[in-house]
């Protein structure tokens, strides 16, 4: 394939310009922004300390709930904190392989939480549709081996993402990302070489982890609906409806702002950039910052420890 002259030969330091159209009151858009992600750090940190601290918490439920709020904050400090900088303070410019490992981290992360988010569907299937039968099938054990799988398999399947651009790629048509912090099409985008094998593994990668995860969601949510509706008792069908709503309110906008940031960065041609850029930003910050206020105000074991905690604290 031939190469155009207007070409960079291996950078090494590219550019983040933040949201595209929009970089005159970026400044502004960091403060909620900001906020959010001190809310999420706060509200997964204190979700933690909660289940850590309560024996009764020692639960699978809450143990994956646990996992979730470690993914959450993880996958939030991966990008905020550059996007800060940007927006704040106009550092723009990140490492060739600094922006490579915070891709595979963003991605890793993003894999991790939709493997946690079908374990806890299991979870809910299992304890609604099998009761009797759920503490001898979703032991610690189980729970360990999951979480062990999810991230392994999270691991793996984003790899090669980054080896297919680190050792494929030597010329790009420009250093300069149209993002707020490194993903995987706005890092091939730049390519100038053929992207073709990029493209379709990284549709493969996301095929694989979200079809895979929200089919089996669904399957379980399915079977959980059936079984709720056919309980005799009234109280009994919203009490075991109660117990799945707050994983419903994680896992809808997930998945929805998910599809939304993929399909429009590879078909939305019509789609203004700063929408899109806004929605990829707000994909990555609104789960880690809903997650705990909704299992906080939803879960009624979780919402009894925190007005506990705060009642002690008052109380000194």
């Amino acid at each position: 394939m031939s190469i155009s002259n207007i070409t960079v030969f291996m950078p090494s330091v590219l550019t983040l310009i933040g949201i595209p159209g929009l970089e005159t009151v970026q400044c502004w858009i960091g403060i909620p922004f900001c906020v959010m992600y001190l809310l999420a750090m706060i509200g997964n940190s204190l979700l933690l300390i909660i289940i850590r601290s309560e024996r009764s918490l020692h639960e699978p439920m809450y143990i994956f709930v646990g996992m979730l709020g470690v993914t959450d904050i993880a996958l939030a400090t991966t990008i905020m904190p550059k996007m800060l900088g940007i927006f704040w303070f106009h550092v723009p410019d990140i490492y060739f392989d600094t922006c490579l490992l915070q891709m595979w981290l963003i991605h890793t992360f993003q894999c991790i939480e939709s493997g946690l988010l079908l374990a806890m569907a299991v979870d809910r299937y299992v304890a609604i549709c099998y009761p009797l039968r759920h503490a001898a099938i979703v032991t610690h054990r189980l729970v360990t081996q999951i979480g062990a799988v999810v991230t392994l398999r999270a691991t793996f399947l984003v790899a090669p993402c980054l080896i297919l651009i680190k050792f494929r790629f030597q010329f790009y048509h420009t250093t300069i990302i149209s993002h707020s912090y490194c993903e995987h099409m706005a890092i091939v985008k730049m390519a100038a070489e053929n992207v073709q094998a990029n493209k379709i593994y990284g549709l493969f990668a996301a095929f694989t982890v979200a079809g895979f995860d929200l089919t089996f969601i669904t399957l379980s949510y399915a079977q959980i609906f059936s079984t709720v509706f056919h309980l005799p008792q009234k109280e009994a069908r919203l009490k075991a409806f109660n117990t799945c709503i707050a994983h419903i309110c994680v896992f809808l906008p997930f998945y929805l702002l998910a599809f939304f940031s993929f399909f429009t960065h590879r078909f939305g041609a019509h789609v203004p950039p700063y929408i899109h850029i806004l929605f990829s930003s707000l994909y990555l910050l609104v789960p880690p910052f809903l997650n705990p206020l909704v299992y906080g105000a939803k879960t009624t074991q979780i919402r009894i420890h925190v007005v506990k905690m705060f009642s002690s604290s008052n109380s000194l």
